[in-house]
């Protein structure tokens, strides 16, 4: 199947979002499937996202998204995210009666309230309204199709994730050098973007005994490391040596509010690595019941129960998730044009496509 992926996160960002479509795009590339992908990178003009430069938003990208859907043809059009891009391929599929489908990877209404005060109505007005028409509104976890159901939100169906089980093993623990050596133990972690939506405060002023240690950047990570002098914050890590943090730390505090499954917590598990976390959609999807990891309101409660917790029960329980199983959830939720319309449809659309042309060049 040819598809059409648009989405504002991309590289060189660091996150989940970035991290699983390029999992799945290699996965559905191994399955024979074709992508035309729309990114920021596509030289458009770009201006960053007030408060998360790293994101790139994409000005006047209508015309060119439309460009190229013609020229590629897609069987199906996905929409990532909710930034300029998606609006405009959102604004693209709907006036030429595409089908397209949806993914919800943020809990944007909240990410936006904890950083300017607005209404949670007002963010779940907008999600809404750019949803409204997708065919499928892809999430992660059976508690978050549960929240935007009971929100009003229809045709939401449940699209997991997967974890890199070679790069993220155990043996970490042993094959690399100890990034935590001379650290008092036990080394309770987490990872992710240091910024005022994950939360990260909640963690390091736990009273918790050995080493806090914070592993990533971004925008609250100056402020932290003044206010808790004694929390280690170790910058962005990266492949083995992103791994190795995971497999010799000891706990994984993951204390977010907004993310919708936290791909993190399958990432340390699959090192061995227990994972605490608060009662809130992700953590409540993934660790109650699998014996690796504890959820509490209470987070240092939830965190000191983890240090009795077997390293390989959390190692056996990632090993369940695939990236390929992920891919192959994609691929059957996306809502491709019907195999007997879709030489009509196209040859509809190069109609009009010829005729518009021939209008512009009349009035030139």
């Amino acid at each position: 199947m040819k598809i059409m992926l648009i989405t504002d996160a991309w590289h060189p960002q660091v996150n989940g979002v970035v991290r699983t479509l390029n999992r799945v795009i290699e996965e559905c590339e191994a399955m024979g499937h074709e992508f035309e992908i729309v990114s920021p990178n596509d030289g458009f003009k770009t201006v960053p996202l007030p408060t998360y430069s790293e994101i790139q938003l994409a000005i006047g990208a209508r015309k060119q998204i439309e460009e190229r859907f013609h020229e590629f043809e897609p069987e199906a059009v996905h929409i990532a995210t909710e930034g300029t891009l998606g609006m405009a391929g959102r604004s693209m599929c709907l006036k030429n009666k595409m089908p397209f489908t949806t993914s919800y990877h943020t809990r944007f209404p909240e990410y936006v309230s904890a950083r300017v005060p607005v209404p949670l109505s007002w963010g779940y007005s907008f999600m809404k309204w750019f949803h409204r028409y997708s065919g499928h509104i892809m999430v992660a976890t059976a508690s978050m199709r549960e929240e935007l159901e009971s929100r009003g939100f229809g045709n939401v169906v449940a699209w997991s994730r997967g974890v890199d089980t070679e790069l993220f093993h155990p043996d970490k623990r042993t094959t690399m050098p100890d990034p935590y050596e001379g650290m008092e133990r036990p080394i309770f972690l987490n990872v992710g973007r240091v910024a005022v939506e994950k939360n990260i405060e909640a963690f390091v002023e736990l009273d918790l005994p050995g080493t806090r240690v914070v592993v990533g950047d971004g925008p609250q990570r100056e402020e932290l490391e003044k206010k808790y002098p004694h929390v280690k914050f170790l910058g962005a890590k990266f492949g083995d040596e992103l791994a190795a943090c995971f497999a010799h730390s000891d706990v994984f505090v993951f204390p977010s509010l907004t993310d919708t499954f936290g791909l993190v917590i399958l990432e340390a598990m699959a090192t061995g690595t227990p994972v605490a976390g608060y009662e809130v959609p992700g953590p409540k999807d993934l660790i109650p019941g699998s014996n690796a990891g504890a959820i509490s309101d209470d987070l240092k409660a939830a965190a000191m129960e983890c240090l009795d917790i077997d390293r390989a029960t959390c190692r056996t329980y990632a090993e369940g998730y695939s990236w390929t199983a992920c891919a192959e959830t994609f691929v059957t939720n996306l809502e491709p044009l019907p195999v007997p319309e879709r030489r009509r449809f196209w040859k509809r659309l190069r109609r009009l496509r010829r005729r518009e042309q021939r209008d512009q060049e009349s009035v030139l």
